[in-house]
């Protein structure tokens, strides 16, 4: 097989439409609560709500990946993390279309919501909206959103797939 066959063998596979439906699923998701928590229940004008002793809702915009590194003050870097999530999300999409596993599937389905969500933010907002904030006494985690949910949950799923025994 070769030319525009090949192309399509490696962009859709036995489970690209099962990734396809929860990347789509998965970012929606995360796109409506972003946009109830900002414009709906105006999270940035209520400023820290405690739900629990441990947990709370706040605002924070996200310039940089995971844990807040490699944080981009100007336009370039921004773009530059566009640029990077739309490759890596590419070269998931076409790993994912090659398994014929639904477990696979599902990971890379809720990897490629998560990055399509947080890239959406990039492109909208210039930042990434996060909003969830755990925090145990002077231990405080790093806030994060639902998209963050997804890429972990799919990672986990991932690295779990990959020591499966398989025939």
């Amino acid at each position: 097989m070769t030319g525009p066959r090949l192309w399509g063998a490696r962009l859709w596979g036995p489970r690209s439409r099962d990734i396809l439906i929860l990347a789509l699923l998965g970012m929606a998701l995360d796109q409506g609560f972003k946009l109830w928590m900002l414009f709906g229940y105006d999270i940035a004008a209520r400023g820290r709500v405690a739900l629990t002793p441990f947990f709370d809702l706040v605002m924070v915009w996200n310039y940089g990946v995971s844990y807040g590194l490699f944080q981009q003050d100007g336009d370039l870097g921004r773009w530059l993390l566009v640029a990077v999530t739309l490759v890596i999300s590419t070269v998931f999409w076409v790993w994912g279309a090659a398994s014929p596993h639904r477990l696979t599937a599902i990971a890379f389905g809720l990897v490629l919501a998560g990055a399509l969500g947080n890239g959406i933010d990039r492109v909208v907002y210039g930042a990434v909206a996060d909003f969830f904030h755990f925090h145990v006494g002077d231990f405080s985690w790093y806030v994060f959103n639902l998209a963050d949910v997804w890429i972990v949950a799919g990672v986990a799923l991932l690295l779990y797939d990959s020591f499966r025994k398989r025939p």
